[in-house]
Parts: structure tokens; C-alpha cells; sequence
């Protein structure tokens, strides 16, 4: 069994948020750098890393050996209980090769760390259940979203599957 990866992915994290994104127009001064909810899967590590300035699924290696290094324009798709989702690689050398799927960026609307965390641990819930089919296709979802927001209807009334929970949906997006 490996380390759980959540503490050094704080330490990194809160360096680079300390340094290099310090005083950026897209940080939210009220969040802070926290590792959510990970655990081991398929042998590697999964969580959620929120920052002052993204939300995002973080994949760490673990026993099974190390991520697949991915370049500035590639992508590697996993698949979850949930579905299928997106990573990019995160190559920082102090934690060496990782892989993020980018969740809400930006975070400035989010008023609490508080409330970021709850999404983080409704995103690891949701990430491992297995969804009912939809049987509203995805295109149709945003149309209805897209329709719910013109007429000026609140978003959040809509409701939202746990797939499009983690695709952003809820945002409309």
C-alpha cells in the first residue's frame, strides 16, 4: 500500500500559490489549497484538489506503478463508475508525474473554502456511482439549461445528474 499523496499535493500546491499565481486577478483570496477525498483506485490515487483558482480531479501513481507522461496538447481519457473523463498531464517536478481533469476554473465565484471543499466531496461521491441512464441526451441538457437561463430561472432549480454534475453541467456549461 502507498503513501496517500494528499499532503505533498497541499505542500506543492500551496507553494505555487503562495509564488508563482500570488496576486493574480484569478485567484479567490477566500479558498485555500486542499486535497479532498483521496483514495486509492485502480492502482493509483484519486482526490480533488481545490485551489484559489481551479477545482479539479487529481491522479496520482501509486503501486501501480507511475502515470503516463502526457504532453502540453494530449490527453488521456479513464474511465470512472460514473464515466468517462478527461485528464491533462501535471508535470511539476517536486511530484512528479500527475494528471488533472479541470472541474470549475475559475473559482471566484465561490464565496467559502467551506463550499468548495462540499463541492470537492460531492464530486468523489459522485465520481464513483454509478448514474441511472440519462434519458435526456447531453445536447438537449444544455438546451434546457441554456433555455432555463434566458428566461431568467435560476440554474440550480434544474436538476442534474451526477455525470452532468461532473461535466459542469450545473454551470451551465
Amino acid at each position: 500500500m502507498t503513501i496517500d499523496p494528499a499532503g505533498k499535493l497541499e505542500a506543492v500546491f500551496s507553494d505555487i500559490a503562495a509564488t508563482r499565481m500570488a496576486g493574480l486577478p484569478i485567484c479567490n483570496e477566500a479558498l485555500r489549497v486542499e486535497a479532498v477525498g483521496f483514495r486509492e483506485w485502480q492502482g493509483h490515487w484519486v482526490g480533488v484538489l481545490v485551489t484559489p483558482w481551479t477545482i479539479s480531479l487529481a491522479l496520482m501513481p501509486g503501486e501501480g506503478g507511475p502515470l503516463k507522461t502526457l504532453g502540453p496538447d494530449e490527453k488521456m481519457s479513464w474511465e470512472f463508475p460514473s464515466g468517462k473523463y478527461e485528464f491533462m498531464g501535471l508535470n511539476e517536478p517536486a511530484l512528479g508525474t500527475c494528471q488533472t481533469c479541470s472541474l470549475i476554473s475559475p473559482v471566484i465565484h465561490i464565496e467559502r473554502h467551506e463550499d468548495a471543499v462540499a463541492v470537492a466531496e460531492q464530486v468523489m461521491t459522485a465520481l464513483f456511482a454509478v448514474d441511472k441512464p440519462d434519458v435526456i441526451r447531453d445536447e438537449e441538457r444544455k438546451q434546457m439549461f441554456e433555455a432555463a437561463r434566458m428566461k431568467g430561472e435560476p440554474v440550480a432549480a434544474q436538476e442534474v445528474s451526477r455525470r452532468d454534475f461532473l461535466r459542469g453541467a450545473f454551470l451551465g456549461m
